[in-house]
């Protein structure tokens, strides 16, 4: 018996396996060797040309005539001697053999010019011209033709390659096509130039009024061409691309009258083009693969669009980016048929053609390209363009859900500040508060990615065979299926939420600590104030350190102090709930600073106010005492008697949350003293004021207010703030907060709400019996009777006007009574008598 071998029978699938397999590498094989003789053959051929190409230059230039050199110069007197004895001297006389000898000296008629006609001796002639090489030469050079050589196989021979090749023999149809192509441009440019001519001739020989009325006609003509272009390829955009390129061409207006007004129609029609064909995904290019795969017709005509969408959709950003840029530097190019003064215009629609794009087409292409552009115009001294692009950047952070052109803009602005040394408007900051972030990855190991798949030991250590196949199958279903859903992952998000405040913070923390004087200090710490529950745990004690010390060196103004107190205590009430800090010194800054608020400063303040009082003693009462709860709610009903309406609910709305979270306050509505001492409302510790011993009458006064809400709350107060009963308040006061109130009763558009009620129609007559006086009886119904009295009776006017300021004024109640002894009889029936006139006269 044979022994058995060890090495096993393969299976049949096993060998149809590895017969494919072994195809397969055969095919890869045979296509590595192709491919690697097709390099070779290149190699050869490039190698083959650069030699073609040495060979040809290296040959020395054949001259038109070779000149021999005199004999006199390289010849010595023995080869001179050889050549007069070579001569047939025998046969010469002696003055041939002279004259030939001293030819031989000289140029012969081999060696000199053939092109000229000149006797050789010719110059030596007395009294003949001579006329120099360069004054023979063209005034103009004639133009060489280059006529182009084909390279043909070189020839190799012992001594080396010999390269061969001949000259292109031209049609005369492409000489012609040539000429006629310089001709057509030369001719071009002179047409042009012809008519910007003509047309300012023409222009200049009209009277204003026929010169808007051929302007008139121009832009007409202009826009209804324009209106053609765009709604055919609004209609068909696959077919009709090519259009934008001839649309495009029409923002190189030359003639002067309607340049600039065609300008600006072409840069809007052309953007709302982009807007309206412009897909929903961005256009990638294609690979060499795919180019060279042949494809469906639809396909190949939806690929061709889309190439030439995306080159016209670039070409027009930078004629956009040119006209801003020619603006900025005020620099008018040659042949320009704009204005200088124009250019103002010009910028001003390009930007808004570009913040349109911004907002309209986040998701296509360059659009991070629109970013770097239109950041650098925030800071732009022109303050239409300025507020226009920080507009267009506030929307865009509100419309954007994703977070990545967030993410590139906050980037770019905080290169912005950075490269200008924190000399920037506030209003570039100040866009950043619209940023929409409300959650972040706040642990620095959460950012990293974490592992999705599993290593191979990891699955062999783990799983079976059999159970690490089904993972296998698992993770690639997963994969498959999460590039289908098309949806942007949550992970993701907060991911660039993350980075994006990052990039936020570093620009407030770098001048914070590196420009804590400059303008922008305000517009840092009230972004601060908006994404303080959401700063790490890290920065807080350096981060309160720098605010505190901040609020003492009194450099501060009240909103920036608040900013400041609102900072802190947003983070308070969030995570710094695990710190153990007691921020009595930012009551106490609170409490100093609320009798600077009143009714002739900005309410802007108010708002700050109102949320810090929320996040203070609402959110944090059980870290507040009662003492400095009850001496806020005295200063806040002190401060609501001399602020603006709008003002006064919002702050006795604060009020009301302070009694209801401190319910042992009601004693201050009570008469009654508890404790000694005497309230101390100058002192601005609120912990040591004896707020307990006073009581709030500010609210019965507060019920005499003209505003309806205003005394409605303070009748509410006054009663302890039930939340049932008939002193209850309705359900849409109760339930609003106090920032709320003040933004619906606010008084910013000049409007009292709610709305005063219109008078009566009908007058009260109250009927009296006390005789009148004589000036109560003249009723001037209108001006006219007015201007009419007094010039007809100016005499009596002013005679009666000089007696009654010498007369004695009485105050009585609510009018003056003049004293009828300082009236003589004769001056009462003079009176009396205009009197009667006047009134005869209006019946």
């Amino acid at each position: 018996n044979k022994p058995r071998s060890k090495k096993r029978r393969p299976t049949f699938r096993r060998l149809l396996k590895t017969s494919g397999v072994k195809l397969e590498n055969k095919l890869k094989n045979r296509q590595l060797k192709q491919n690697v003789s097709a390099k070779k053959q290149r190699k050869e051929q490039k190698r083959l040309r650069q030699a073609v190409k040495g060979a040809v230059a290296a040959l020395p230039p054949r001259p038109l005539e070779t000149y021999c050199p005199r004999p006199g110069e390289r010849k010595d007197t023995f080869e001179e001697e050889d050549f007069l004895e070579s001569l047939p001297t025998d046969m010469l006389e002696d003055d041939d053999l002279q004259l030939m000898s001293s030819m031989a000296q000289r140029a012969s008629f081999i060696t000199r010019d053939l092109s000229s006609c000149a006797p050789v001796h010719s110059g030596k002639k007395r009294g003949s011209e001579v006329t120099k090489d360069y004054e023979k030469l063209p005034r103009k050079m004639a133009r060489i033709e280059q006529k182009e050589v084909i390279h043909l196989l070189p020839i190799k021979d012992k001594t080396g390659l010999i390269p061969q090749s001949i000259q292109k023999r031209e049609s005369p149809n492409a000489t012609s096509s040539n000429c006629l192509e310089e001709d057509d441009e030369d001719a071009a440019e002179q047409e042009d130039q012809l008519e910007n001519e003509g047309a300012a001739e023409s222009m200049e020989g009209l009277t204003a009024e026929e010169r808007e009325q051929r302007r008139a006609q121009k832009i007409q003509e202009k826009k209804l061409r324009i209106a053609a272009l765009g709604s055919a390829v609004i209609s068909d955009p696959i077919s009709n691309v090519k259009r934008v390129k001839e649309l495009r061409g029409m923002l190189m207006e030359a003639d002067p009258s309607v340049a600039v007004t065609v300008r600006k129609l072409v840069m809007v029609s052309l953007m709302e083009i982009f807007k309206d064909v412009a897909p929903t995904y961005r256009i990638r290019p294609l690979t060499e693969d795919e180019k060279t795969t042949k494809v469906k017709k639809e396909t190949q005509q939806l690929r061709e669009f889309e190439e030439i969408l995306v080159s016209q959709y670039k070409f027009y950003l930078e004629d956009l980016e040119q006209i801003i840029k020619d603006w900025k530097q005020q620099k008018k190019k040659r042949r320009q048929a704009v204005n200088l003064q124009s250019y103002g215009g010009l910028a001003a629609v390009a930007v808004r053609c570009l913040t349109e794009l911004l907002l309209a087409l986040p998701h296509f292409n360059f659009h991070n390209n629109i970013i770097v552009l239109l950041v650098p115009l925030m800071n732009d001294a022109d303050r239409q363009v300025s507020d226009m692009c920080c507009d267009a950047f506030r929307k865009l952070f509100v419309q954007d859900k994703l977070g990545a052109a967030s993410l590139a803009t906050v980037r770019v602005i905080s290169g912005l500040v950075k490269s200008l040394s924190y000399s920037v408007r506030p209003e570039v900051l100040q866009t950043l508060l619209s940023l929409r972030i409300r959650e972040v990855k706040k642990d620095i190991e959460a950012t990293k990615p974490t592992k999705k798949f599993m290593n191979y030991q990891e699955k062999k250590k783990n799983l079976s065979r059999m159970q690490r196949k089904w993972k296998k199958a698992e993770e690639k279903l997963d994969k498959e299926l999460l590039e289908a859903e098309a949806s942007e992952n949550k992970e993701h998000k907060l991911k660039l939420h993350t980075e994006t405040l990052n990039m936020v913070f570093l620009v407030y923390f770098r001048i914070l600590k590196k420009a804590h004087r400059s303008a922008l200090l305000p517009a840092v710490l009230e972004g601060l104030a908006n994404f303080a529950h959401l700063i790490n745990l890290e920065f807080f004690d350096d981060l309160l350190n720098v605010l505190q010390n901040l609020i003492q060196s009194g450099d501060l103004s009240n909103q920036e102090s608040l900013h400041c107190i609102q900072t802190v205590f947003t983070i308070l009430s969030g995570q710094g709930d695990v710190l153990n800090i007691d921020p009595l010194t930012f009551y106490q800054h609170l409490y100093r600073m609320l009798p600077r608020l009143h009714a002739g400063a900005s309410n802007d303040d108010v708002i700050i106010v109102l949320r810090c009082l929320d996040t203070m003693l609402t959110r944090r009462k059980k870290q507040v005492t009662l003492q400095r709860a009850m001496a806020f709610v005295k200063r806040l009903s002190t401060l609501s008697l001399h602020l603006l309406p709008d003002a006064s609910v919002g702050i006795l709305a604060a009020t009301r949350a302070a009694l209801h979270s401190f319910p042992k306050c009601d004693f201050l509505l009570d008469n009654e003293i508890q404790g000694s001492g005497f309230y101390l409302p100058e002192l601005d510790d609120p912990e040591h004021c004896n707020a307990q011993n006073t009581a709030l009458w500010e609210l019965h006064t507060l019920q005499r207010h003209y505003h309806p809400v205003v005394r409605l709350f303070a009748a509410h107060l006054s009663r302890g703030a039930p939340s049932e009963g008939s002193a209850a308040l309705n359900v849409e006061l109760s339930r609003r907060a106090p920032v709320e109130l003040f933004r619906d009763y606010s008084l910013k558009d000049m409007t009292f709400n709610p709305p005063v009620d219109k008078p009566p129609t009908k007058k009260k007559v109250i009927k009296s019996n006390a005789p009148q006086r004589w000036w109560r009886k003249i009723k001037f119904f209108n001006l006219s009777n007015f201007f009419s009295f007094f010039s007809e009776n100016l005499a009596d006017v002013l005679r009666c006007f000089c007696v009654c300021v010498c007369a004695c004024v009485c105050v009585f109640q609510d009018h003056f009574v003049v004293g009828d002894s300082l009236l003589d009889a004769e001056l009462q029936k003079h009176i009396d008598k205009v009197l009667h006139t006047h009134t005869q006269t209006q019946l």
